[in-house]
């Protein structure tokens, strides 16, 4: 028989254990794997029995504890999908199966490991855990130390014998505990049988008044029953149901059936049963190495400890007990269950973009067939800050830059908001330009602007560069030829109180630098932004001759920062290149450096120059005349 956490196995024996507690060797535990799909029970020896399994949880490890629910091996790596539904349907099927929501079940990725814990006094735990520590359970996002709730001492109880006696481990004659046993019985060990607590329930009405109860509030409250609603879950057994929203894995004592006492049930609730209380306990979990062997078999650390404090007291105060650690769904991590889910050969798809609170996905055409189920995972695994999962369906192809994107799991909002630099900046991802990876090259960016700069923002978007260098710089001019981007442009500005900062324009580029440029505000220009990778380097000759018809007069000349895309063996060289033909000068001083890599073959880079002087004051060419 199973018991929760906070019952006590009282009566197991220190040094040896019934069969019936000694489980198999972790390689021969039959594993039932369910598919999260269909009802199909599919029951099958552990295929890794040859093979030495890493150590730590794993899906391919452990019991599954539903057999109503079944889940494909994870071992068996052809498409999940497929092999679940009825009969052999067409591709087109379930296709249309998969735009309808993928329906994950949960309950599929349980698993109940086999493991041995040291059942201590809660007071000593602490110094126990670094007497063992090497040999207790080292499994990530798991303590090794389990709570026992039934055990716990409420202040109210503990003023019943003191706090000073109430550590069975201080003298080991268990005189504190025979005294509680018989302010709440009447009765204690050896002195004959306690009264039930309905009778004793009875006594205390008869005993005490309600005027009595006044001064001994305790024993009020102790006599209550307490109700507790409980709703059922359907499908799932009681015992092995979760024990907060929170909790994603639950430890539980093996006890056997014959153990079972029922004496303080009626007293303290039907959560608590099991003999004699000995106060408050802890379960030091120890490594998964030992959960099959007895004590004989124990590291002599472990032997050591127990044989101690066997010597030293007539009641041993530490126990070695058998526990199942039951592990949920929330527990495993996102690769983890796409790994499992997805088939064997296939990339998984772990790493997204976050914008807000939605997920940026650039799935292969692969992954298209599973993109429902992708979405649902990484939707489960990132609550509650991904709450939309979107994948980008087209190339950005239209002059907005905006991206086709569509919603596969979550709410369809792409209206959010980013946090950056300790800025927010509006937006929606329908209708504007965001790219969160380039936020440390914005950074670097703005490292290299000063308190005496105007700068010239041309692509300006949403305004994550503009808006973050208005803090810095005296004035900013910022542009963008989509009318949504300049919107939020605007409302960003406001948001952020550096609307005085920030003058917004909606133009094409070429237009908006040469009108910089004609206008009184050119003099006092210094730094030109030019972020659009894809065609920033083809929009340079706008400023040959930009300064032709104010030779007379003196001018800083700006420093033109521009982002480009190369797919050269030498990108650097190419780009530079492409810069020279773009301004029709060979003599320029171009600083060019690596941002990213967006693609295999494909490099971002920024290069960063001083107008020449000779472009400035040269004949602009007549095919691009506004």
């Amino acid at each position: 028989m199973v018991t929760k956490l906070f019952l006590r196995p009282q009566s197991l024996p220190l040094t040896a254990f019934s069969p019936k507690f000694i489980f198999p060797h972790k390689n021969s535990l039959p594993i039932c794997f369910t598919s999260p799909f269909s009802s199909t029970t599919v029951h099958s020896q552990s295929q890794f029995s040859h093979q030495s399994l890493s150590y730590g949880p794993s899906l391919c490890k452990g019991i599954h504890p539903f057999p109503s629910v079944s889940r494909q091996s994870p071992i068996d790596h052809s498409p999940p999908l497929l092999k679940t539904l009825t009969g052999n349907l067409e591709r087109e099927q379930l296709q249309d199966q998969e735009n309808e929501g993928a329906i994950l079940d949960e309950d599929a990725f349980t698993r109940i490991f086999d493991v041995a814990a040291l059942r201590v006094p809660s007071r000593g735990c602490f110094e126990l855990e670094n007497r063992l520590r090497g040999h207790l359970l080292n499994w990530p996002r798991i303590r090794n130390i389990a709570r026992v709730p039934g055990d716990e001492v409420e202040a109210e109880m503990l003023e019943l014998v003191g706090e000073q006696n109430w550590s069975n481990s201080d003298d080991g004659d268990g005189t504190s505990i025979d005294l509680l046993h018989r302010r709440i019985y009447g009765k204690a060990e050896g002195d004959g049988e306690p009264l039930s607590p309905v009778l004793y329930r009875e006594k205390l009405v008869k005993t005490f008044d309600s005027k009595g109860y006044v001064n001994f509030r305790h024993l009020a409250k102790m006599s209550r029953l307490k109700r507790r609603k409980e709703k059922k879950e359907e499908g799932r057994d009681e015992k092995m149901r979760r024990m907060g929203k929170s909790e994603f894995a639950i430890v539980e004592v093996v006890e056997s059936e014959e153990l079972e006492m029922d004496d303080m049930k009626g007293l303290l609730g039907d959560g608590f049963k099991g003999g004699k209380w000995r106060g408050s306990t802890r379960l030091l979990l120890l490594d998964e190495q030992y959960a099959a062997k007895g004590v004989e078999e124990l590291p002599e650390a472990i032997k050591a400890l127990l044989k101690g404090d066997t010597q030293e007291r007539m009641k041993p105060t530490i126990e070695l007990v058998r526990c199942r650690l039951t592990l949920f769904y929330d527990y495993w991590q996102m690769n983890e269950v796409l790994q499992a889910l997805l088939p064997k050969d296939m990339i998984i798809p772990s790493a997204f973009e976050t914008v807000g609170h939605i997920a940026h996905l650039n799935l292969r055409d692969e992954h298209l067939s599973y993109k429902k189920l992708i979405a649902k995972v990484i939707l489960d695994k990132n609550k509650p800050k991904i709450q939309t999962v979107v994948n980008k369906s087209d190339a950005i192809s239209n002059d907005y830059r905006t991206m086709q994107l569509e919603v596969l799991a979550g709410n369809h909002s792409l209206v959010t908001t980013v946090v950056e630099n300790g800025l927010r900046f509006h937006l929606d991802l329908a209708t504007v330009y965001w790219n969160s990876r380039l936020a440390t090259e914005r950074q670097r960016l703005l490292s290299v602007f000063t308190c005496n700069d105007v700068i010239c923002d041309v692509f300006a978007g949403v305004g994550p560069i503009s808006i973050s260098a208005a803090r810095i710089v005296k004035k900013v001019y910022a542009n963008d030829l989509n009318p949504y981007a300049v919107e939020y442009l605007e409302r960003n500005s406001v948001a952020n109180k550096l609307e005085r900062k920030i003058e917004v324009f909606n133009m094409e580029g070429r237009r908006f630098i040469r009108a910089m440029f004609a206008s009184e505000k050119a003099p006092k220009i210094t730094q030109v932004v030019m972020n659009l990778p894809n065609d920033a380097a083809e929009y340079l000759d706008a400023f040959k001759g930009i300064l032709r018809d104010r030779s007379d007069k003196e001018f800083t000349l700006p420093i033109i920062h521009v982002y480009g895309f190369s797919k050269a063996r030498d990108p650097e060289f190419d780009f530079h290149e492409r810069i020279r033909i773009a301004i029709t000068e060979v003599a320029v001083d171009v600083n060019v450096r690596r941002v990213r890599l967006v693609a295999p073959g494909k490099w971002m880079l920024c290069a960063s120059f001083r107008l020449p002087r000779s472009v400035a004051l040269s004949k602009p060419y007549t095919s691009h005349d506004m």
